[in-house]
């Protein structure tokens, strides 16, 4: 008898030990298996290097969430605490190349979804709306072509947006103020047409550069986005007036209009002489009248654009008092007259811009401000109807 319990103890012992040294298998959830087996079929063999992250997701060695993960699943995804479902799925750049499968919406726990720098083609499938649990959806430099999905706005969880660097066409989903999470778009570098819908109030950060975007900028648009800081719309097609309301969104702090068409802009002191304003370009526009000497009452600007426009006049005296101001590009406009005395011989807080070719006169060659070279006198005095400059 003392020998049979010397066994039991024994065996006791022996199944203690091996299992604290096994590695812990979970039980991946079957839709989720399913999905990753799919997202992988997906995409085509010969694009997935053998050391990629995509090579050791082998789904007959071991389970998805399994721990540890020395040679299988090593990276790629992240899985929920108890190792049941699936939660991100963050792919390496290495050139993937496929479509994105239907059947991704059946990770229903996924918070993240990130397959930038890689080259996934087709649509964006609208079955994505599914996603009820996504904060972060990170498509960006990929070859996704067709319409942004209007369910997209489905999800209500959904922090940030990037989509740009794609082949995205039509217009920009018409119901975005129903994401009331949204903090941060950016849609640039599409063929994105039409004209932008109203956003939602929780924006942090809007880009949609290098698109074929049009009409005005509508005061409608940006209602109610009170904690909007970045905006980002160059290389568009807007037209019309920049109204006065724009810069005085109370927490705008960047904003790039180049390479527009818009052709008047309206400019306000802040109130109170508050505001977070420190960048703006608002180069190659088709912008007339004076130049806005306004932009000097706000006090944190640095850095300001109106390069290759069509503005006259003098240059505001407030431009060379101004001590925040550090880069100012005026280059290319019809500016007459001698320019303000503060900006040369160290006075001024200008260290880097443009005042060439204009019509100025008496600007010394021997500063860089005044590179490039003026205009051509017969060309200032046909652009002011033949009068002398002043």
């Amino acid at each position: 008898m003392p020998n049979f319990f010397i066994f039991l103890l024994l065996l006791l012992f022996f199944l203690l030990s091996t299992n604290h040294m096994a590695p812990a298998y979970a039980l991946t959830s079957p839709s989720d298996i399913s999905a990753l087996k799919s997202f992988k079929a997906s995409i085509q063999p010969s694009s997935i290097p053998a050391w990629s992250c995509l090579a050791s997701w082998d789904f007959a060695a071991v389970d998805p969430c399994a721990s540890p993960r020395r040679t299988h699943f090593t990276c790629g995804l992240t899985c929920s605490p108890d190792s049941t479902r699936v939660t991100q799925i963050t792919l390496d750049p290495v050139g993937y190349s496929g479509e994105l499968t239907p059947r991704v919406s059946q990770l229903t726990q996924l918070a993240t979804l990130d397959l930038a720098d890689n080259s996934f083609y087709g649509p964006i499938p609208s079955s994505i709306s599914s996603l009820l649990n996504l904060q972060s959806l990170t498509l960006r430099s990929n070859r996704f072509s067709g319409s942004v999905p209007p369910s997209i706005t489905k999800l209500k969880l959904l922090e940030s947006l990037d989509l740009a660097s794609n082949s995205l066409t039509g217009f920009l989903p018409s119901s975005m103020t129903s994401m009331p999470s949204l903090r941060r778009l950016d849609l640039s570098f599409n063929r994105l047409t039409g004209s932008l819908p109203k956003f939602p109030p929780s924006l942090l950060e809007l880009a949609l550069k290098g698109n074929s975007l049009s009409g005005s900028l509508s005061k409608s648009s940006f209602d109610g986005l009170t904690q909007l800081e970045v905006v980002e719309l160059s290389e568009n097609s807007f037209t019309g007036t920049l109204q006065s309301w724009f810069f005085l969104l109370p927490s705008i702090q960047q904003v790039n209009l180049a390479n527009n068409s818009l052709t008047r802009i309206e400019i306000s002191s802040p109130a109170a002489g508050q505001s977070d304003l420190v960048a703006v370009d608002l180069g190659f526009n088709k912008i007339e009248g004076y130049a806005p000497v306004n932009f000097a009452a706000y006090p944190l600007l640095s850095s300001l654009s109106l390069r290759y426009n069509r503005l006259r006049g003098k240059i505001p005296l407030e431009f060379s008092q101004k001590k925040s101001l550090r880069r100012l590009y005026l280059d290319g406009n019809f500016l007459t007259g001698q320019p303000p005395k503060g900006f040369f011989g160290g006075q001024s807080p200008v260290s880097s811009g443009s005042l060439g070719d204009n019509c100025l006169w008496s600007c010394p060659a021997s500063s860089q401000l005044c590179l490039p070279s003026q205009k051509p006198s017969s060309t200032c005095k046909q652009a002011y109807g033949g009068k002398p400059r002043s």
